[in-house]
């Protein structure tokens, strides 16, 4: 019982940091809301702020897809229950996230700005889209589950644990990835475009579409040709008008 307990407590406090740093997220990215955005902070050589910066996005990306690979999963659980998993990776990726958006170093220099009010407001709307599409994204397959709570409350016998089939709700009949789509309008969708903020959403940008062919070749390994159907059929990342018209 007290194990049980122990499992779900640690899962929640591993969500709900999830949820601080996501929304400390939004707001990094908005350049508002939070104490340090993306172009907040002192400002020194440029140099080393790309140095710094890219080592910091590089942490990122080495323990979000390394913690992430199947043979990782495997070793991994042999010292962890496997219940606890799928939170200790939420866990990590918080905290290193929390650790890039306090080392952050701005890069000042502006690459474009949007000067008129209705265009601001255009661009903030699509900004706050791609949020939008991103969260209603995790739902749509499991948001409790992508994120560990699923797992813990499975492992208390408070849900069931079986698991679902391959299925494509409405996001995933139009994209095969339709989260990282509502990254790419958050890194991109935004009235100021700072240096700064360049290399972030290239570097960040260039992660994912490297990221999405180590999780498809792990999905083509698992699924099958049920995966290779699919992925003949719906685009990676841009619909096709006719998916957008309901004629597919």
């Amino acid at each position: 019982m007290v194990r049980r307990i122990l499992v779900v407590g640690y899962g929640a406090l591993a969500y709900v940091l999830f949820l601080g740093v996501l929304v400390y997220t939004f707001g990094f990215l908005a350049n508002a809301f939070v104490p340090k955005a993306i172009d907040d902070g002192p400002v020194g050589p440029v140099w080393l702020a790309v140095l710094v910066n890219s080592t910091l996005l590089a942490l990122f990306a080495a323990q979000h897809s390394v913690m992430a690979r199947p043979w990782f999963k495997r070793a991994w659980t042999r010292v962890v229950p496997a219940a606890i998993e799928r939170s200790t990776y939420v866990l990590a990726s918080s905290v290193v996230l929390a650790l890039m958006f306090w080392l952050w170093r701005p890069i000042p220099g502006t690459v474009w700005s949007a000067h008129a009010v209705w265009l601001q407001a255009v661009l903030w709307t699509i900004f706050g889209l791609g949020w939008i599409v991103g969260l209603l994204s995790t739902f749509m397959i499991g948001h409790f589950e992508m994120f560990g709570m699923r797992q813990v409350l499975s492992r208390a016998r408070v849900v069931s644990d079986a698991e679902s089939g391959f299925r494509e709700p409405w996001f995933y009949r139009l994209v095969r990835h339709p989260l990282m789509v509502g990254f790419f309008i958050v890194f991109w969708a935004v009235p100021e475009m700072s240096f700064g903020r360049l290399f972030f959403a290239v570097a960040s940008t260039g992660y994912i579409l490297i990221a999405v062919r180590f999780e498809e070749h792990d999905l083509r390994r698992d699924l099958g040709e049920e995966y290779e159907r699919y992925a003949e059929r719906v685009p990676r990342f841009i619909p096709r008008p006719s998916a957008l018209a309901g004629r597919d």
